[in-house]
């Protein structure tokens, strides 16, 4: 009978240790998500780990996945081998939800700027892959980033008081955006946009306040048709109030030079229902170009 009740007894201090050891798994488990202030510290990483040529200084998980303009590259190599320096430009989106840490972000290869787009997927504080578009700026190139000196205006801003939206109600807002564009008028497009708006381009402001142009109309500008833009959610910053969108924009005649169309990251930021600022990397590459990743989020029906 003793030795029956001992054994009772080590069976309950068993369960407890048991129980106890599920707590402190779940607490290790819960404590590898990586919130806002880590998430941009994976980008600050990365950053640092480009300028020094040295992938090893990242926390990355076995078998990470890295494209580079939509094709699967090998990291540490491409873009890992040219840069020379930071260029100081940085604009995070972060997206705490899907665990996805994003950016434009400047570097300088030599004399000319390399515009970099990048998506770091992260799982337990590890970097499961690598997502990057690239375009390059050489001195004699007809549109010179003239902005990238600071953030964009507005990005940051914080959302006043009851103008949040809920994440998909800001997805929804901001694909008005790639459907003015596939009908060639924002305004027949419903596209919301905010007295304020303006919109960067690779680092050139092109509507909107202090665009230049004889017309910086967000509404009133004259827009290519784009019939067959192909919009994908990358990633939404719901406490910053982005919405990151890549976009093809398909086909345009030659427009964008015979065989291509401008691949792009292109961030929207969004409350009130409004569109109030816009940022965008972009490049051309081949028309046929599919971005080969997973949307962070499906496009609303």
């Amino acid at each position: 009978m003793l030795q029956l009740q001992l054994s009772a007894k080590v069976k309950h201090l068993l369960l407890g240790v048991v129980l106890g050891s599920g707590v402190i798994s779940s607490s290790a488990v819960t404590a590898q998500v990586c919130d806002r202030s880590c998430l941009a510290g994976m980008i600050t990483r990365y950053v640092d780990a480009v300028v020094a040529h040295d992938a090893s200084k990242l926390p990355l998980a076995d078998n990470v996945r890295y494209t580079e303009n939509s094709k699967d590259a090998k990291l540490g190599e491409g873009i890992w081998q040219s840069v020379t320096a930071n260029g100081g430009f940085r604009q995070d989106y972060l997206d705490t939800r899907k665990q996805i840490a994003a950016a434009h972000v400047q570097f300088m290869e030599g004399a000319n700027q390399a515009l970099y787009s990048v998506l770091l997927y992260v799982k337990d504080r590890k970097i499961t892959g690598i997502e990057t578009l690239v375009q390059r700026i050489t001195p004699d190139a007809r549109f010179q980033p003239k902005v990238l000196g600071q953030p964009v205006r507005g990005m940051n801003d914080a959302i006043p008081a009851g103008k949040g939206q809920a994440r998909e109600s800001m997805i929804r807002t901001a694909l008005t955006y790639p459907e003015g564009l596939r009908i060639g008028n924002f305004a027949d497009g419903g596209t919301p946009f905010a007295t304020e708006t303006y919109r960067v381009e690779n680092g050139v402001i092109t509507a909107g306040e202090g665009c230049g142009r004889g017309d910086c109309g967000m509404y009133s500008q004259n827009i290519i048709l784009h019939p067959s833009i192909i919009p994908s959610v990358a990633a939404v910053d719901e406490e910053n109030g982005v919405v990151l969108l890549w976009m093809n924009f398909g086909h345009t005649g030659s427009a964008y030079g015979e065989g291509n169309a401008l691949v792009t990251f292109e961030a929207f930021k969004v409350w009130g229902e409004e569109i109030h600022s816009i940022n965008a990397f972009f490049t051309g590459l081949p028309v046929s170009t599919a971005r080969y990743w997973r949307t962070s989020d499906p496009i609303p029906k």
